[in-house]
């Protein structure tokens, strides 16, 4: 077996942190302040352009200790080389996990079943560079010879998410082209797309391992139909590329085989964004900020690799992620960018995070008695301060939170930039110290209220403070650090999973309700009495089939 399977809650570290939890369960943060001399420059990782402070979190020097003696027990150093290494980590799946080999540079060597792949991996990365720099410069042009205007993605889950979400964060840096993502296969999505298009001057990418999966192909078909409606039969090969493993199936689609750019088994669908599934992102920011983006999130690797724990961003997260999920049972945590371009990344994350380590059964197959898998939500700031904000700060849950902010704007407002970051600094104080009755007092009395009025009021004005906050302030947006970002959250995965004991690699979860959609669907198409559901499934069939 190629990872260690240690349940997390057997060791010695775990019920050493049981107990100390419950010395410090109730300490607010304030009261850590003021007994830790430095905490902020203690607890501050300062790596490239990246500035992290974890000091406002529910944590003492000792819990940090004790978190760094879990991560050591349960083997993360020794899993974190087989990572690297190409081990079969995905062992459910029989696969390795080698995202990162897609970023490292050409003279690196990367092993899988005894063969080198970097070699074909930059085969591709030149294969995207070429392609790419033809598209945007008007060298390949459409069937009736005018330069493509438009490119489209056809995909779903890691096929559509994450060069969706980097297209739209490093929007600041696009070209002329203009790019659209179609993924769900309500047919409402596809149709409000095409009418935007003009088909002469259009360019479509399906991404699709097998190319079988239902949603991309039915739009897909959905889109070649209309494109064929103007042009010619023989056009689909000039307008139509594919990223797929299925060579036959595209070629029967219509697309020439030279078009077809190649997927790996060894790389999952939701950390696939740097293969030739990022064709759509080097189109519309060039291939050299494609390139970009694989160097930021190469440095990342090389630090979570190198660094010791204590210094190591992916493995705090994840360490501080732990804390709060399995001894104060906080079920959730937000991801709040003080960014307008990274609206989509929480939306990324969620699959990221919640398809990986949503599992019930440990690495032995055995049911799990304790808490894995985190729900992560959020919106940019500084939108969400006047939409949830209310819950984090005065709800009964206990919610952490990550902020991320850019010191640098891209379009230069120093005015603006001066307003968010504002709010991005008072924010995590605000839920680090509250507002206690005193100050709620002095407030009002300064209002000239009635003590009457007063004391109705204060009950409602008080803040509780001590919610625990990761700043994490970049320089700027760039394709570099936005690199770095996403790269941080694949290894802060990783970690978590090795902490759970649990295989991350696997979506198992994920094809229940397509095998069982697949049922109902020919029942729907051939109308055929539906007998064998629950009784609600039935009745609601029966309603639609009545109604539609």
């Amino acid at each position: 077996m190629a990872l260690q399977t240690v349940n997390p809650t057997t060791t010695v570290a775990w019920s050493k942190l049981r107990a100390h939890f419950k010395t410090i369960e109730n300490t607010h943060l304030k009261a850590l302040f003021a007994e830790h001399q430095n905490r902020a420059h203690d607890m501050t990782v300062r790596w490239e352009d990246f500035f992290v402070d974890y000091s406002k979190h529910r944590v003492s020097k000792e819990t940090i200790s004790l978190l760094l003696e879990l991560a050591n027990e349960v083997g993360l150093k020794d899993a974190m080389q087989k990572y690297f290494e190409g081990d079969v980590i995905n062992q459910t799946e029989g696969r390795e996990v080698l995202h990162t080999a897609l970023r490292v540079p050409e003279s690196a060597q990367v092993f899988v079943n005894g063969e080198n792949v970097i070699p074909e991996i930059f085969e591709v990365k030149q294969k995207i560079k070429t392609f790419s720099n033809q598209i945007i410069n008007g060298d390949l042009k459409s069937y009736s010879n005018k330069p493509f205007t438009d490119v489209v993605n056809i995909g779903i889950g890691g096929s559509d998410l994450g060069p969706a979400m980097v297209v739209d964060s490093l929007s600041y840096y696009k070209n002329h082209l203009n790019t659209h993502f179609v993924s769900n296969v309500d047919g409402d999505h596809v149709n409000e797309i095409i009418k935007k298009l003009n088909p002469e001057t259009t360019l479509f990418v399906i991404v699709s391992k097998t190319f079988t999966t239902q949603e991309t192909l039915s739009n897909a078909n959905t889109i070649r139909e209309w494109f064929l409606k103007e042009a010619p039969q023989d056009a689909v090969s000039k307008h139509f590329v594919a990223v797929s493993t299925n060579i036959e199936k595209v070629k029967a689609f219509g697309i020439d085989e030279n078009n077809i750019f190649p997927m790996w088994n060894w790389v999952g669908g939701r950390f696939s964004l740097w293969s030739a599934v990022g064709l759509s992102i080097s189109l519309t920011v060039g291939y050299d900020n494609f390139d970009q983006l694989l160097l930021g999130a190469h440095k990342m690797d090389t630090h979570f690799k190198t660094e010791a724990f204590d210094k190591n961003i992916p493995v705090f997260t994840a360490l501080l992620s732990v804390w709060y999920n399995n001894f104060f049972n906080a079920e959730s945590e937000a991801v709040i960018p003080y960014s307008q371009y990274l609206n989509q990344f929480a939306t990324y994350l969620q699959q990221g995070i919640m398809e990986s380590n949503g599992k019930s059964v440990d690495r032995n197959g055995d049911t799990i008695d304790y808490q894995t898998g985190t729900i992560i939500w959020g919106e940019p700031g500084t939108n969400s301060q006047h939409a949830f904000f209310q819950l984090i700060h005065q709800g009964t849950k206990l919610i952490p939170a990550e902020f991320i902010g850019f010191a640098k704007s891209l379009h230069g407002n120093q005015d603006h930039q001066d307003k968010l970051m504002s709010n991005f600094f008072a924010q995590t104080e605000a839920l680090m110290n509250g507002k206690s009755k005193d100050v709620v007092e002095a407030e009002l009395r300064s209002q000239g209220l009635s003590e009457e009025k007063m004391n109705e009021l204060i009950p409602f004005k008080i803040f509780e403070g001590n919610k625990p906050t990761t700043t994490i302030l970049i320089e700027k947006l760039t394709p570099q650090s936005l690199g770095k970002l996403i790269a941080m959250y694949e290894h802060k995965i990783f970690v978590q999973g090795i902490i759970w004991n649990i295989f991350s690699y696997d979506q198992f979860g994920v094809e229940l309700g397509k095998q069982l959609a697949n049922t109902i669907l020919t029942e729907l198409q051939s109308a055929n009495v539906i007998n064998n559901h629950d009784e609600s499934t039935q009745n609601l069939i029966k309603h639609y089939q009545d109604i539609r």
